[in-house]
């Protein structure tokens, strides 16, 4: 069992936002729009592992101080976080060792100023 089933990332501008994600990880995001009053990008994932979301909704805002989520940075996410500033995001955490069983983190504030943490293991 999964501590997280699903996540959701609220975004204000969603073009921007999809656009940040796509250069930052590289890839194109599945577009969603099959709930009514809300915009979707699904982020890459497979079955069963967990999925999330950028979303656009009127009772979502994006802000820095909220529930903090981790994405998969791949083999190594080293080279995501170097696409963050010129996709329109800060660094807030370089590239972090924590210990031999967990890996590394890095954070960001993405394109609509949430705080999103990274995690590979080298």
């Amino acid at each position: 069992m999964n501590a997280v089933n699903w996540f959701e990332i609220p975004v204000a501008n969603f073009e921007r936002a999809v656009a940040f994600y796509e250069k930052i990880l590289a890839t194109r995001l599945a577009l969603d729009s099959s709930f009514p009053g809300m915009r979707m990008a699904i982020l890459p994932y497979q079955q069963p592992g967990v999925g999330g979301c950028l979303f656009e909704f009127e009772q979502a805002r994006p802000h820095a101080d909220g529930v903090r989520i981790y994405l998969n940075g791949g083999d190594d996410l080293g080279p995501v976080l170097d696409r963050v500033v010129g996709a329109g995001g800060q660094l807030v955490m370089a590239k972090t060792f924590l210990r031999q069983d967990i890996g590394y983190i890095g954070m960001f504030s993405d394109s609509e100023g949430n705080i999103v943490g990274l995690h590979s293991m080298s």
